[in-house]
Formats: structure tokens, sequence, C-alpha cells
């Protein structure tokens, strides 16, 4: 059903029918119970934190080791909380934060496979035009350069990461 068609059906129904549809999806999807949560109380911290959890799993898991982090994991971890409408700040923050970790996790382990450079270098460019399309820089600045300066490995990934942000933020002289 297009949203068109349930916009049309919608209409039609008394308000107490959509009050009950809107129950009903409550309880049957924990993907909708968070997303009307968020809606009606938007306080992202507590989801923010869930979603860092499950990044942070990912590379450095409470038990065990991480040989090799599913990056598809973070980036649905970040369009869940993408969809819950988190405001662009609290989006960005996790953004960055995967980055960070992808670059804890070289430093911690020694330098990675071609593709492990590529998709974070693919990430911090989605972080880095989100901070932008939302006049974040000032926001951001001192932290992505931290970052930065931290992540010195990878054959070339700290100089493309350096590039992007120049490209972004512009030289500094």
């Amino acid at each position: 059903m297009t949203k068109l068609k349930l916009k049309k059906h919608l209409a039609v129904l008394p308000k107490e029918d959509v009050m009950n549809l809107v129950l009903s999806l409550y309880d049957a999807s924990a993907e909708a119970k968070m997303y009307l949560e968020m809606y009606l109380t938007p306080d992202y911290s507590a989801a923010l934190e869930k979603y860092k959890k499950i990044i942070r799993n990912e590379f450095f898991p409470a038990r065990g080791f991480s040989d090799k982090p599913s990056f598809a994991t973070c980036r649905k971890a970040i369009s869940d909380f993408k969809k819950l409408k988190a405001d662009a700040i609290s989006l960005g923050d996790l953004m960055l934060y995967y980055i960070e970790l992808g670059c804890e996790y070289t430093m911690t382990f020694g330098d990675m496979w071609e593709q492990y450079y590529t998709t974070l270098e693919t990430n911090f460019e989605k972080a880095l035009k989100h901070i932008s399309d939302h006049n974040l820089e000032e926001h951001f600045r001192q932290r992505i350069e931290s970052m930065l300066n931290s992540t010195q490995c990878g054959w070339g990934f700290s100089d493309t990461l350096w590039d992007m942000y120049y490209d972004y933020y512009g030289c500094q002289e």
C-alpha cells in the first residue's frame, strides 16, 4: 500500500479507530514503539546510548575479540537511529562515534584490509556531509581534529581522512 492510499484510509477512520491502530502498532513492533516514544517525548540520550553500544560491540565486544567487525551492523544502527528522527547533533555524534571506534580498533589491533579503510572513509564522508548540511562544523571541530590527530595508521588512511576534513572545513594555514 502506498502512503497516499494509507492516508486516504486513515482519513475516513473515526479518531478512536486511529488511536486503537496506533496502540496496536505500538504493541506489535519494538521499532514502532521506540519511534512513537521518541516522537511524543523526544529525549534521544537513551536511544543514542543503545545504538552506541551496538556499534561498540562490533569493534570491542564485552566478551572475546572481534576479528572482523560488521560494518553492516554499524550502518544499520545508524540507520535505525536516524529513523527515530533524531536531532542533527545526536545523529552526528553517532556517525562520528562509528568512525572513532573504527580508528581505535585499527590503533589497537594494527593495520587492516583495504576494504576496512574504504568503508570507514566513506562513512566519515557521510558524517562530514551531515555535519556540514546542519551547520554543526564548530560543534564537532575539536572532536574530529582530536580523532584525526590520533589516527596515524593504514597506509594513507589518515591522509585521506584529513583531506576529507579539509574539503569540508577548509585548510587551516
